[in-house]
């Protein structure tokens, strides 16, 4: 029988390679090529059957496709439905058990299925962008293939399929909490709202009904009949579901309502699958800001060393995901406004009136660093760019606060302080236009200040501490602060975190995840 199946791999492999995968009229392999370069290793030797026996890896392998939900992951991407049908018929058949051509094709599954779980565990599985390029094709089939190999040799599946993940705090904690998610999560499909929808009378109606769905109202209650009552019953979907509770229709509310248990599943697998694009290993230390969920974190040797709250770019201005690192630190600095800014607010106003950068402390500086009087300009003849910076001096009423830490970026963008510190009350706070503003921005500044002064190797002094900062404040000094042991910078868009064991989602601001599980988990 080995001999025999022995045989029928490496001819139905050969098969496969040259249509596109098909092994037979029903079953595809998803990596032909690269299942025939491990076989062809092993000289096309059967790997998860012997002598028409199932073996105990097999029985591993089956096992951990079966469950792989826990891991943020589809059974069925990975033949599971064919290997199932294989596996039965094989056990309740005694003549089907004589039959190679079955365990030819089972061992087949059984290996494609590998390759793509690995694939899946190591790289995840979202495309190639400008952010996170795609692992080496060459590099990532030899990953698959050496795995399966180190499967073969040690006999032990799940320790070394665990080699592939990711060794990061926030993967562990929303993969940990997957069993809980799935054994507590509301499997009923319910009914979707429109949304915006012309119709507010149709819109009040559709969101009654899907309240009444989940029985956040129940008959004869009052939110059939008024706004108070209604107002009552979103404040209790809203706070099940762990939203901000004011009781108001508002977008963020209508996509969580009209969001199923698979929605939630595909929320879990798509940032799952975002740690997997994070540099491997993370540094020692770095700042962590997650822009959904509006918040900053210093990671020290994987601990939590300071939180703070942030605010983030609106939808129409989104701030962008990037790597970065703290170069250089400010007190009191000035702001150029960005283009898109001079652009669709300013440019229409100083047409209206050239006095409208004097009346908001705004100074027009042509390309040498020189004031230009805005009255001299031909304002008219500008549609879209002009040759200047719109510049707002430093001080206390500074768009920028009084502290702004630089990283290179192509966006022109940085995390600052803000004259707006009220903003740092509200739960959603994706209100700027572009740049990240952080609430406890004088304790990340004094973490940079003492990393730089420990990092310190050279007889030089650092030539800063927390008390140089606090003197250029208090003199409302514009001082540039370099930092010689750069603190690396990650902005992030996780809309899944995992707390205590449970799982917290946050609203899809930017649509981001909508488009990627339209394109990468449509049908799941």
């Amino acid at each position: 029988m080995n001999e025999q199946v022995s045989l029928n791999i490496k001819e139905v492999l050969a098969y496969a390679v040259e249509n596109v995968g098909k092994i037979n009229d029903s079953v595809k392999l998803s990596y032909p090529t690269l299942v025939d370069t491990f076989y062809s290793s092993t000289n096309y030797q059967n790997v998860w059957n012997k002598a028409g026996q199932w073996l105990p890896m097999a029985d591993s392998l089956y096992n951990f496709i079966e469950y792989s939900n826990y891991y943020g992951l589809y059974p069925a991407d990975y033949n599971f439905l064919a290997i199932r049908h294989l596996r039965n018929k094989l056990a309740a058949d005694s003549m089907a058990r004589k039959d190679a051509i079955l365990w030819t094709n089972l061992d087949l599954l059984l290996t494609d299925g590998f390759m793509k779980v690995s694939q899946h565990l190591k790289f995840g599985r979202l495309g190639r962008d400008s952010l996170y390029p795609k692992a080496d094709s060459m590099l990532s089939n030899l990953l698959a293939v050496n795995t399966l190999k180190s499967v073969v040799a040690t006999r032990q599946l799940v320790p070394v399929l665990n080699t592939l993940e990711p060794k990061i705090k926030g993967y562990d904690s929303l993969k940990l909490a997957i069993p809980f998610f799935l054994d507590s999560i509301d499997r009923k499909n319910y009914s979707k709202i429109d949304y915006p929808d012309k119709d507010s009378l149709a819109l009040i109606y559709a969101l009654k009904a899907r309240l009444a769905e989940e029985h956040f109202i129940r008959p004869g209650d009052k939110a059939y009949s008024d706004s108070v009552g209604l107002s009552k019953a979103i404040m209790r979907a809203q706070k099940t579901k762990k939203m901000y509770v004011d009781g108001k229709i508002s977008a963020p509310l209508i996509r969580r309502l009209n969001m199923n248990w698979s929605d939630y599943f595909k929320k879990i697998a798509l940032n799952l699958d975002r740690y997997k694009r994070l540099p491997d290993p993370m540094p020692e230390r770095y700042i962590w800001v997650n822009l959904p969920g509006y918040y900053l974190k210093v990671f020290d040797n994987d601990t939590v060393y300071l939180e703070s709250r942030i605010v983030c770019g609106k939808p129409e201005t989104p701030t962008p995901q990037l790597n970065g690192s703290i170069s250089n630190m400010v007190t009191y600095p000035q702001w150029t406004m960005p283009a898109s800014i001079v652009k669709k607010d300013i440019l229409p106003a100083v047409k209206q009136d050239p006095g409208y950068l004097k009346k908001k402390g705004y100074s027009l500086v042509d390309s040498k660093g020189n004031e230009v009087d805005p009255y001299k300009v031909k304002w008219k003849k500008y549609k879209d760019d002009i040759p200047y910076n719109v510049v707002q001096g430093s001080g206390d009423d500074n768009a920028l606060g009084v502290f702004k830490f630089n990283f290179f970026s192509p966006f022109d963008i940085y995390l600052h302080d803000t004259n707006q510190r009220y903003f740092f009350k509200y739960n959603t706070r994706s209100l700027s236009h572009g740049c990240v503003r952080v609430q406890e921005w004088e304790k990340l500044a004094a973490y940079i200040s003492m990393s730089d002064s420990l990092a310190n190797t050279s007889k030089k002094p650092v030539s800063y501490n927390m008390d140089s900062i606090h003197n250029w404040l208090a003199a409302k000094a514009k001082k540039t602060i370099y930092v010689r042991n750069r603190l690396p910078l990650f902005l992030r868009y996780i809309t899944a975190d995992a707390f205590n064991g449970k799982i917290v989602m946050y609203d899809d601001i930017y649509g981001i995840d909508k488009r990627i599980t339209d394109k990468y988990f449509a049908g799941k």
